[in-house]
Protein backbone atom coordinates (compact mmCIF):
# COMPACT_ATOMS: atom_id res chain seq x y z
CA UNK A 1 0.00 0.00 0.00
CA UNK A 2 2.94 2.58 0.81
CA UNK A 3 4.61 1.88 -2.53
CA UNK A 4 1.41 2.33 -4.44
CA UNK A 5 0.83 5.64 -2.81
CA UNK A 6 4.55 6.81 -3.55
CA UNK A 7 4.08 5.48 -7.28
CA UNK A 8 1.24 8.00 -7.24
CA UNK A 9 2.67 11.53 -5.93
CA UNK A 10 5.58 10.56 -8.23
CA UNK A 11 3.06 10.53 -11.06
CA UNK A 12 1.03 13.78 -9.85
CA UNK A 13 4.31 15.58 -9.61
CA UNK A 14 5.29 14.47 -13.29
CA UNK A 15 1.55 14.88 -14.81
CA UNK A 16 0.74 18.56 -12.19
CA UNK A 17 4.20 20.24 -11.74
CA UNK A 18 3.64 22.65 -9.18
CA UNK A 19 2.52 25.82 -10.90
CA UNK A 20 1.92 27.87 -7.79
CA UNK A 21 0.90 31.66 -8.86
CA UNK A 22 3.30 34.28 -7.03
CA UNK A 23 3.30 34.04 -3.32
CA UNK A 24 -0.26 36.22 -2.40
CA UNK A 25 -2.25 35.40 0.66
CA UNK A 26 -5.12 34.14 -1.74
CA UNK A 27 -5.92 32.78 -4.84
CA UNK A 28 -8.62 35.21 -7.52
CA UNK A 29 -12.19 33.04 -8.42
CA UNK A 30 -12.21 35.19 -11.58
CA UNK A 31 -15.34 36.53 -10.35
CA UNK A 32 -14.26 40.30 -10.21
CA UNK A 33 -16.79 41.13 -7.46
CA UNK A 34 -16.53 37.74 -5.45
CA UNK A 35 -13.01 38.72 -5.13
CA UNK A 36 -13.62 42.32 -3.94
CA UNK A 37 -15.62 41.15 -1.53
CA UNK A 38 -13.34 38.70 -0.28
CA UNK A 39 -10.35 40.69 -0.23
CA UNK A 40 -8.96 39.52 -3.42
CA UNK A 41 -9.75 35.66 -3.43
CA UNK A 42 -10.26 32.40 -1.52
CA UNK A 43 -7.86 32.49 1.08
CA UNK A 44 -5.01 30.34 0.79
CA UNK A 45 -3.43 27.72 3.72
CA UNK A 46 -7.18 27.96 4.90
CA UNK A 47 -10.55 26.08 4.36
CA UNK A 48 -13.14 27.69 2.35
CA UNK A 49 -17.09 26.37 2.34
CA UNK A 50 -19.35 27.20 -0.41
CA UNK A 51 -22.93 26.17 0.38
CA UNK A 52 -25.82 25.58 -2.09
CA UNK A 53 -28.84 25.76 -0.36
CA UNK A 54 -31.10 25.64 -3.83
CA UNK A 55 -30.49 22.83 -5.85
CA UNK A 56 -30.04 25.30 -8.89
CA UNK A 57 -28.13 27.37 -7.22
CA UNK A 58 -24.56 27.39 -9.47
CA UNK A 59 -22.00 25.47 -7.73
CA UNK A 60 -21.64 23.63 -11.41
CA UNK A 61 -21.17 27.14 -12.61
CA UNK A 62 -18.60 28.17 -10.13
CA UNK A 63 -16.57 24.99 -10.54
CA UNK A 64 -16.36 25.73 -13.96
CA UNK A 65 -15.68 29.32 -13.51
CA UNK A 66 -12.68 28.39 -11.77
CA UNK A 67 -11.54 26.15 -14.32
CA UNK A 68 -11.18 28.99 -16.64
CA UNK A 69 -9.07 30.98 -14.41
CA UNK A 70 -6.58 28.43 -13.60
CA UNK A 71 -6.53 27.84 -17.27
CA UNK A 72 -5.83 31.69 -17.64
CA UNK A 73 -3.35 31.89 -14.93
CA UNK A 74 -1.52 28.34 -16.10
CA UNK A 75 -1.94 26.51 -12.54
CA UNK A 76 -3.79 22.98 -12.04
CA UNK A 77 -7.03 22.29 -10.21
CA UNK A 78 -8.09 19.13 -8.16
CA UNK A 79 -11.26 18.24 -8.28
CA UNK A 80 -12.38 15.58 -5.84
CA UNK A 81 -16.48 14.81 -6.93
CA UNK A 82 -18.07 13.20 -3.95
CA UNK A 83 -21.29 12.22 -6.16
CA UNK A 84 -19.92 11.67 -9.65
CA UNK A 85 -21.63 14.46 -11.38
CA UNK A 86 -18.89 16.57 -13.01
CA UNK A 87 -19.65 16.88 -16.85
CA UNK A 88 -16.27 17.06 -18.31
CA UNK A 89 -17.66 17.19 -21.89
CA UNK A 90 -19.41 20.90 -21.01
CA UNK A 91 -15.75 22.24 -19.64
CA UNK A 92 -14.01 21.53 -23.32
CA UNK A 93 -10.37 20.32 -23.92
CA UNK A 94 -8.66 22.95 -23.20
CA UNK A 95 -10.04 23.72 -19.69
CA UNK A 96 -9.78 20.15 -18.85
CA UNK A 97 -6.06 20.00 -19.03
CA UNK A 98 -5.53 21.78 -16.24
CA UNK A 99 -7.94 19.56 -13.99
CA UNK A 100 -7.40 16.38 -12.04
CA UNK A 101 -10.91 14.96 -11.97
CA UNK A 102 -11.03 12.12 -8.91
CA UNK A 103 -14.68 11.19 -9.17
CA UNK A 104 -16.23 9.22 -5.82
CA UNK A 105 -19.73 7.61 -4.76
CA UNK A 106 -19.12 8.09 -1.11
CA UNK A 107 -18.60 11.66 1.30
CA UNK A 108 -16.30 9.42 2.97
CA UNK A 109 -14.00 8.54 0.00
CA UNK A 110 -13.89 12.05 -1.27
CA UNK A 111 -12.90 13.31 2.28
CA UNK A 112 -10.16 10.41 1.90
CA UNK A 113 -8.91 11.58 -1.78
CA UNK A 114 -9.07 15.47 -0.88
CA UNK A 115 -6.63 14.64 2.56
CA UNK A 116 -4.29 12.60 -0.10
CA UNK A 117 -4.25 15.75 -2.33
CA UNK A 118 -3.44 18.20 0.73
CA UNK A 119 -0.56 15.74 1.91
CA UNK A 120 0.61 16.00 -1.69
CA UNK A 121 1.04 19.68 -2.55
CA UNK A 122 1.17 19.50 -6.12
CA UNK A 123 -2.00 21.69 -6.35
CA UNK A 124 -2.26 25.19 -6.01
CA UNK A 125 -6.70 24.90 -5.92
CA UNK A 126 -8.10 21.70 -4.10
CA UNK A 127 -11.70 21.44 -4.75
CA UNK A 128 -14.08 19.20 -2.67
CA UNK A 129 -17.84 18.64 -4.22
CA UNK A 130 -19.85 17.19 -1.69
CA UNK A 131 -23.08 19.24 -2.83
CA UNK A 132 -25.16 16.14 -3.70
CA UNK A 133 -24.31 13.84 -1.13
CA UNK A 134 -26.40 12.75 1.02
CA UNK A 135 -27.14 14.64 4.18
CA UNK A 136 -26.86 11.44 6.18
CA UNK A 137 -23.40 11.27 4.44
CA UNK A 138 -22.09 14.45 5.67
CA UNK A 139 -23.31 14.15 9.12
CA UNK A 140 -21.26 10.81 9.81
CA UNK A 141 -18.08 13.06 8.96
CA UNK A 142 -16.47 13.78 12.16
CA UNK A 143 -15.56 17.83 13.15
CA UNK A 144 -12.11 16.08 13.42
CA UNK A 145 -12.21 14.97 9.97
CA UNK A 146 -12.53 18.58 8.58
CA UNK A 147 -9.60 19.72 11.79
CA UNK A 148 -7.54 17.69 10.27
CA UNK A 149 -7.81 18.68 6.51
CA UNK A 150 -7.32 22.57 8.32
CA UNK A 151 -3.98 21.38 9.59
CA UNK A 152 -2.99 19.82 6.04
CA UNK A 153 -3.94 22.91 4.34
CA UNK A 154 -2.25 25.40 6.64
CA UNK A 155 0.89 24.42 5.65
CA UNK A 156 0.81 24.28 2.27
CA UNK A 157 0.56 27.60 -0.02
CA UNK A 158 -3.42 26.05 -1.80
CA UNK A 159 -6.72 27.13 -1.39
CA UNK A 160 -9.55 24.30 -0.47
CA UNK A 161 -12.84 24.52 -0.96
CA UNK A 162 -15.40 22.30 0.16
CA UNK A 163 -18.86 22.89 -1.84
CA UNK A 164 -21.81 21.62 0.57
CA UNK A 165 -25.55 22.00 0.22
CA UNK A 166 -25.66 23.29 3.91
CA UNK A 167 -22.39 24.76 6.01
CA UNK A 168 -21.03 22.02 7.93
CA UNK A 169 -17.48 22.75 8.21
CA UNK A 170 -17.39 24.46 11.48
CA UNK A 171 -13.26 25.31 11.30
CA UNK A 172 -13.96 27.04 7.71
CA UNK A 173 -12.46 30.75 7.81
CA UNK A 174 -14.36 31.97 4.90
CA UNK A 175 -17.48 30.58 4.39
CA UNK A 176 -20.06 31.31 1.91
CA UNK A 177 -23.35 30.55 0.31
CA UNK A 178 -24.67 30.78 -3.63
CA UNK A 179 -27.87 32.71 -3.22
CA UNK A 180 -29.20 31.90 -7.02
CA UNK A 181 -32.18 29.88 -7.79
CA UNK A 182 -32.35 29.59 -11.62
CA UNK A 183 -35.33 28.14 -13.42
CA UNK A 184 -35.00 26.30 -16.82
CA UNK A 185 -35.46 29.28 -18.95
CA UNK A 186 -32.49 31.07 -16.74
CA UNK A 187 -29.88 28.63 -18.58
CA UNK A 188 -30.58 29.84 -21.40
CA UNK A 189 -29.17 33.44 -21.38
CA UNK A 190 -25.30 33.52 -22.67
CA UNK A 191 -23.70 34.84 -19.69
CA UNK A 192 -24.52 32.98 -16.80
CA UNK A 193 -21.14 33.92 -14.76
CA UNK A 194 -22.19 37.62 -14.58
CA UNK A 195 -25.40 36.38 -12.76
CA UNK A 196 -23.81 34.53 -9.98
CA UNK A 197 -25.26 35.98 -6.79
CA UNK A 198 -23.51 35.26 -3.35
CA UNK A 199 -23.44 35.97 0.26
CA UNK A 200 -20.10 36.37 1.93
CA UNK A 201 -19.89 35.33 5.88
CA UNK A 202 -16.36 35.32 7.05
CA UNK A 203 -15.33 35.89 11.38
CA UNK A 204 -12.91 38.53 12.24
CA UNK A 205 -12.12 38.05 16.05
CA UNK A 206 -15.64 38.17 17.21
CA UNK A 207 -17.39 40.28 14.36
CA UNK A 208 -19.12 38.44 11.24
CA UNK A 209 -19.18 40.29 8.72
CA UNK A 210 -21.59 39.83 5.90
CA UNK A 211 -21.46 41.61 2.34
CA UNK A 212 -22.95 40.31 -1.41
CA UNK A 213 -21.64 39.98 -4.16
CA UNK A 214 -23.06 39.34 -7.66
Amino acid sequence: MAASIIDLRKLLAERFPQTFAPATDCLATGLPSIDEAIGGGLPKSAITEVSSPNFSAGSALLIHVLLRSAHQAGFFVALVDGRDSFDPQSAGNELLRHLLWVRCSHASQAVQAADFLLRDGNFPLVVLDLVLNAAEELRKIPQTHWYRLQRLVESAPAAFLVLTRQTIISSARLKLSLRNAWRLHDLEAHDLTARLEMEVRRVQGNRQLIARAG
